[in-house]
């Protein structure tokens, strides 16, 4: 039987060529996708479904798609697509995560430009009958000092053009290694440094629990004098309250932004300000950024539907039904030490290893280790996946080693992650009894037996008397409820840890306290996917 293809959205005549040529069946419908009822009624007829951001491929219309292994999203966010459904039916959901890269680099450029000459206000003036030639003096590019916050595939691109422009471009990305940094041609630094040294600051990294408000108002307070700030990444990067109250002061020189944290973006903070620059999330639009996403999401479809080869996907690549009841709870705990290990780190990740030992060790470890990378990178990279992770890692410098080893422990599988940076070493460890829940059994070599929980705290501290009494008593203050508190030491007096399942978000001054309490080296609010 023919593989067929439904297009549920504009797509390129183009796309629907390359389905053709690769021998797939198309059946372009590019306004089915704004009537759900009639897209259930045909989806079961279909082996793969093309679509963009105006067909919502929810779990009851993949009730009736029996037939239906893969969804490719043209575009990056798949946020349309109810994927844990996707993936309990078993149905690859691809996306083209590098398509718009060029062009959304290219409008932070733009917009660089424009808030330093100021462009806009200029225009309107201009047009408005007026010559208000002395009103609108500029900052000059050349010489000056780019900060780039997030130096994956765009950042990168952002990089280099600044560099044509004889900018001197700081970076900070906890994932980006000394050498990838000097391969671009870019100082690698940490926050505080950058926020102390550009006269321009440019983000593009994902939204996640760590980057959001990544420029808080302490943050922002900490920047140069005059800075600009452009933000072409996510709505909720920057404390946008904050940075208004700094632009009317004027430490601020000026914004410019083309993402808000409530999209359609109607009114916000930053709108009637004299030295903010605004537009309506613009950046992967043009033509030729549709017309790549939707050649790419043609041809990875046309890939898996012919040959079998999956290239971002989004969810875990496909296991068989023998494999599945064995596989899966090694790859929550996977995900959960990668997890662990990603939002516990400080500093650029040089070299990453994953020992298994054991019974785990006869398993798929490639696709282990792509969940324990994925894990590890998903706190700064928020659209990684089993997929691609491992690509990401290398072209981020990041080594990952497996290593297969016997078990001569305690516990029939054992997965330990090491994590080493440019100023420490993190060791991780964790097993799967037989109820199949992950658990967690060791940290930096500190035995300690905490089953993974959605929210948790990581605690680590002296061994001193008094610690939890004071430790439970700020969490009591704080309304936080604990599910679970699990504790370890290497010696009586020597170093503790402690991993404590809370219910509900933490609060950063609880942190706040908790790093206070004497003793305590290093607190981290943990968010883990359930398994």
């Amino acid at each position: 039987m023919p593989r067929r293809v439904l297009i549920s959205d504009a797509l390129s005549p183009a796309a629907v060529a390359i389905f053709k040529d690769r021998g797939v069946e198309v059946d372009f419908q590019p306004s089915l996708g704004k009537d759900a009822e009639k897209l259930a009624a045909v989806i079961k007829d279909f082996d793969g479904l093309a679509i963009r951001s105006a067909t919502k491929v929810t779990a009851a219309i993949l009730e009736n798609a029996s037939r239906l292994k893969v969804i490719g999203r043209a575009g990056i966010g798949v946020d349309n697509v109810d994927i844990p459904a996707a993936t309990a039916r078993g149905v690859i959901v691809m996306n083209t995560p590098f398509g718009n890269s060029i062009t959304t680099a290219e409008h932070a450029i733009a917009l660089m430009f424009a808030l330093a000459r100021q462009i806009p206000a200029a225009d309107a003036s201009t047009q408005a009958g007026k010559w208000e030639k002395n009103r609108f003096m500029g900052l000059e590019i050349t010489g000056k000092v780019m900060g780039v916050i997030g130096c994956g595939n765009i950042g990168a691109i952002v990089a280099s053009r600044a560099i044509g422009l004889h900018m001197h471009v700081i970076a900070y990305d906890p994932f980006l290694s000394p050498e990838k940094a000097r391969d671009l041609d870019v100082e690698k630094v940490d926050l505080d440094d950058l926020l102390a040294r550009a006269d321009v600051i440019t983000l593009h990294t994902p939204l996640t629990p760590q980057t959001k408000h990544i420029l808080s108002a302490e943050s922002l307070a900490k920047t140069k004098k005059g800075v600009r700030i452009i933000n072409c990444a996510r709505g909720g990067l920057v404390d946008e309250a904050a940075l208004r109250a700094l632009l009317d002061s004027g430490h601020v020189g000026g914004a410019a932004f083309d993402v808000f944290v409530k999209e359609p973006a109607t009114e916000n903070p930053l709108f009637g300000h004299p030295n903010v620059v605004c537009t309506p999330h613009l950046g992967a639009s043009t033509n030729e950024a549709q017309e790549n996403v939707a050649l790419q999401i043609a041809e990875q479809m046309s890939d898996y539907l012919t040959r079998g080869a999956i290239s971002n996907a989004v969810n875990f690549p496909s296991i068989s039904a023998e494999e599945a009841p064995k596989l899966r709870p090694f790859i929550a705990l996977a995900d959960h030490l990668g997890a662990f290990g990603g939002q516990t780190v400080d500093s650029g990740v040089k070299k990453v290893t994953i020992i298994y030992e054991g019974a785990v060790a006869q398993l798929k470890t490639k696709a282990l280790t792509a969940s324990v990378v994925a894990g590890l990178l998903r706190p700064l990279l928020a659209d990684v996946s089993v997929v691609s992770a491992p690509a990401v890692a290398k072209e981020r410098g990041v080594v990952v080693d497996e290593v297969i080893r016997a078990s001569d422990g305690d516990y029939e599988s054992l997965i330990t992650l090491i994590v080493e940076t440019e100023t420490h070493e993190r060791r991780i460890s964790g097993t799967v009894f037989h109820a199949g829940k992950p658990r967690i059994i060791s940290v930096n070599g500190i035995e300690v037996d905490a089953v993974v929980a959605p929210v948790m705290i990581y605690v680590s501290n002296d061994d001193k008397p008094g610690f939890v009494g004071r430790f439970t008593s700020i969490l009591g203050a704080a309304g936080l409820n604990i599910a679970t508190f699990a504790l370890g030491r290497d010696r009586e007096g020597g170093s503790a840890v402690a991993l404590i399942a809370v219910d509900g978000a933490v609060p950063d001054a609880v942190l706040t306290d908790i790093r206070a309490t004497p003793g305590v080296k290093e607190v981290k609010a943990l968010h883990f996917t359930p398994a």
